[in-house]
């Protein structure tokens, strides 16, 4: 007995001595370890790796840049069935306990002493968060032993929602998801917040095993996951019978969603990612930043149906290349057929499919995402065989004439029910539209579709722009002093210019030569020897200085007459550009396309300020210097509103100080001051004479009412001008065209410069993609008519002469003259003889 008593109490005296050695121990660790670990009070500020994320401006969106996927929410946002969902599968006791789960940390002790590694871990959410955060995933004692103490130290900082929220936005979940919000987008399609009890049930049973419990590539684990996450809910209350018994019967709805991008334009997207590379490099895919652009969504998506309907129906103008592989599938089982379709990529509306029959004159294809389905005759007949630009085969009789079994082709819809035979276009395009008062990008497409080709021709496509660039020589004429009415003589002329390679004998288009001419009619008629005896006036370098006051580079235009027929290598952008010019009567505007850039945040980083045009404004870069006297009145202001100078002027963080702006500002609308307008905003220079912008707008409306863009005249309205553009050879087709709102430049040609075809100009091509852009963009627009500047008057002339009508003369018309330079002769009246009046004819040689 005395010996028990001795055992027990040598025992109980180790077991202290052990205690006593393990709190020791323990100590030791926690002095040795816990000065070595991270600042927990940085979690805070915790810069979560969230992708670049690129909107409209009016918060489509456009595109992401980024490898991890993540959306992060705050704890207000998450849904009480989740927040249960993860406490049951999780951590039921997060709410209650100090950061630790004693009873799972001796069972991993247990594990450790018995085995020699720690299996089940015994973490507790708080415990996830320390190793998310600041750990590696070694299994090791060391690093459990931090976590414990990141743990506690983290329950002293944080609120409980704070380590929740830290939680479930950092946690892998599959897919490239990282965050519950994600997972639910990638998964359902659809926010957290949406979700049925059984998707968020599912959802919560990832993060022990993305892989092993994922529904989309492991359906049957996954609900088994799910079902054992909605019985712990059921036992600890979190949901009623009802409830249980209708989540754990939902079928699996999960399937992969690809990022929801609201707005197509990946061009555009590209050229915010390039330009802010520089600037932020690969922390660009990471910092969460949210880019914010000009494009406007419904612009944007009328440009990109417009230029694929306008390539299409060039292409099937011009005949059918045939199948895009014959026999692609020899066995038509729809297992084949799906594996053949699988590998093919949709190009816009244009569809792959296979051909499973043809009969007399339809035939039965098999589309991918849309099974079996007819084409019809009327869908397919255009398909004569293409024999080059000028040429077409005979027409087909039946459907077999132009289809074959097992073929892939594409097809697009016509109609909800209708499908309608088409083709991958060769030919390509470039279609841009700014806004005349400040630049702002509103639409851009690089191409026919970016996934087939991402070069974007909008931007780096230098092409001969032909007539399209005759404006420029005829408002330069303008403002030397020409007018409207001034003749100009259509006839032959040899040139020796020993800039070119040999003598040049011009032509016009038509071949033939029309005599005196006046300068309306000529630009509105694109009549080439006018254009080269105007330029061969005014100067060549008169013309050049003129040009690059637009934004065009003057050491890419030529130093010879040729310019005055467009053999400049210009891009579309810069085009449209100068063309805002012409829209705005007269002042300088540089395109951009980013509005502003914001952080994970919110917090705005970078704010355009663009140079607007405001004819009647006067410019403070700090309203609050404005004179005393002045009264500003906020333009865009509420009733709580700051409307104090000061407020209005605070509208702009850059990115740093060398950094040099990289768009500008399109919505600051200019405030008031006692009668004269004042704006924060830079004013945009004038670099033509009010009287020269206006009649050269008025010249190119006759382009649409009179000349080669008679085809617009569709749109109804009277404030639209415009010109139409054709190379040599028909390579090169274009329209610009505009009113005071929207400017718009439409390029079709190929990508290796080669004829379209000779009945293809830039009439053909290239206007009705312009038309049908526009119809959406002026959709809300009221026509506007341009005001006419003072000095300039309208007067009746003889439109064969340019000289004053003479009393009574029938066919006389009005013309747009500056006063200085009203015709001061009257036109001959060919009823009297002994009239005094003389015709003059300005030839220019």
């Amino acid at each position: 007995m005395k010996l028990l008593i001795s055992l027990v109490k040598i025992g109980l005296k180790l077991t202290t001595l052990g205690v006593f050695i393990g709190c020791l121990a323990l100590a030791a660790a926690y002095y040795y370890y816990a000065p070595k670990l991270p600042d927990v009070e940085t979690l805070r500020d915790v810069q979560l790796q969230t992708p670049l994320r690129v909107y409209s401006d009016d918060n489509k969106l456009i595109s992401e840049f980024g490898e991890k996927r993540r959306s992060p929410i705050s704890f207000s946002q998450i849904p009480q069935d989740y927040i249960n969902a993860l406490l049951a599968a999780e951590d039921r006791n997060f709410f209650n306990h100090i950061g630790i789960d004693i009873k799972g940390l001796f069972r991993a002790v247990f594990q450790l002493a018995s085995t020699g590694r720690i299996q089940s871990g015994g973490s507790t959410i708080t415990m996830q968060v320390a190793k998310n955060y600041f750990l590696t995933r070694e299994r090791s004692f060391v690093r459990k032993f931090n976590e414990i103490l990141l743990s506690l130290q983290i329950e002293q900082e944080l609120t409980k929602e704070e380590i929740f929220e830290l939680y479930i936005n950092k946690i892998y979940l599959g897919h490239r998801s990282y965050g519950i919000q994600a997972a639910a987008n990638i998964y359902y399609g659809k926010n957290i917040d949406e979700l049925s009890l059984a998707q968020i049930a599912m959802i919560a049973g990832l993060p022990k095993a993305p892989s092993a419990y994922n529904p989309i590539t492991n359906p049957e684990r996954a609900t088994e996951r799910r079902n054992w996450i909605l019985k712990r809910m059921h036992s600890l209350s979190f949901i009623n019978d009802e409830d249980y018994n209708t989540a754990k019967n939902e079928p699996v709805t999960a399937e992969y969603h690809g990022t929801q991008i609201e707005l197509y334009a990946p061009f555009v997207a590209e050229m915010v990612r390039n330009e802010l590379y520089q600037y932020f490099d690969e922390g660009l895919y990471t910092n969460g930043l949210r880019v914010y652009t000009t494009l406007n969504s419904k612009m944007q998506a009328a440009a990109n149906q417009a230029m694929e309907n306008g390539l299409l129906a060039y292409t099937e103008r011009h005949g059918y290349f045939g199948a895009e592989k014959t026999a692609a599938v020899t066995d038509l089982s729809e297992a084949n057929i799906l594996a053949t379709l699988n590998k093919q990529r949709t190009f816009g509306s244009l569809q792959p499919a296979i051909v499973i029959n043809t009969d007399q004159q339809q035939a039965q294809i098999f589309i991918k995402d849309h099974g079996l389905t007819t084409l019809t005759w009327d869908s397919m007949q255009w398909a004569r065989e293409y024999k080059g630009p000028n040429r077409l085969g005979r027409q087909p009789t039946l459907a077999s004439d132009i289809l074959s079994s097992g073929d892939l082709i594409r097809v697009r819809p016509d109609s909800q029910d209708h499908w309608f035979l088409t083709q991958i276009p060769r030919v390509e395009g470039a279609f841009t539209a700014l806004s005349p008062k400040n630049g702002a990008l509103r639409a851009l497409v690089g191409g026919f579709n970016f996934n087939h080709n991402k070069f974007n021709r909008a931007t780096q496509a230098k092409r001969q722009p032909g007539s399209n660039l005759k404006p420029f020589i005829y408002a330069s004429a303008l403002e030397q002093g020409y007018t409207p009415a001034t003749l100009i003589n259509d006839a032959p002329v040899v040139f020796h210019d020993n800039n070119l390679e040999s003598n040049w004998r011009p032509q016009n288009y038509s071949k033939k030569f029309y005599g005196p001419t006046r300068l309306r009619e000529a630009l509105y008629k694109s009549r080439n020897l006018v254009s080269i005896r105007i330029l061969r006036s005014i100067g060549i370098d008169t013309a050049t200085e003129f040009l690059s006051r637009f934004g065009f580079d003057k050491d890419r235009l030529p130093n010879n007459l040729s310019l005055s027929l467009g053999s400049a290598d210009i891009t579309p952008l810069e085009l449209v550009t100068g063309y805002a010019g012409l829209a705005n009567q007269g002042f300088k505007v540089t395109p951009y396309f980013i509005e502003r850039i914001e952080d994970s945040d919110g917090k705005i980083l970078y704010q355009a300020q663009p140079a607007t045009v405001c004819t009647d404004c006067v410019y403070f870069p700090n309203p609050s210097a404005a004179p005393a006297d002045f009264t500003l009145i906020a333009s865009q202001a509420d009733e709580n509103s700051d409307t104090s100078a000061a407020a209005v002027a605070a509208n702009v963080v850059t990115m740093s100080e060398s950094t040099t702006p990289l768009t500008t500002r399109a919505d600051a609308a200019p405030t008031q001051l006692a009668g004269q307008q004042v704006t924060n905003l830079p004013i945009a220079e004038r670099i033509m004479p009010p009287h020269a912008a206006y009649m050269i707008y008025s010249i190119m409306q006759d382009v649409i009412t009179r000349g080669t863009g008679r085809r617009a005249q569709v749109l109804k309205r009277s404030d639209l001008a415009g010109k139409t553009g054709t190379t040599n050879d028909q390579k090169d087709a274009w329209f610009s065209g505009f009113n005071q709102d929207i400017v718009a430049t439409a390029w079709v040609g190929f990508d290796q410069p080669t004829t379209l075809g000779r009945r293809e100009f830039g009439g053909t091509a290239a206007l009705p993609i312009w038309i049908d852009f526009m119809e959406t963009a002026l959709a809300n627009s009221p026509d506007q008519p341009v005001t006419q500047p003072d000095g300039l008057v309208s007067i009746r002339i003889d439109p064969e002469t340019g000289l004053l009508a003479y009393p009574g003369q029938e066919n006389a018309i009005f013309e747009i003259f500056p006063e200085k330079s009203v015709p001061t002769e009257t036109a001959r009246n060919p009823l009297q003889p002994n009239n005094i009046g003389t015709t003059r004819t300005e030839d220019i040689f």
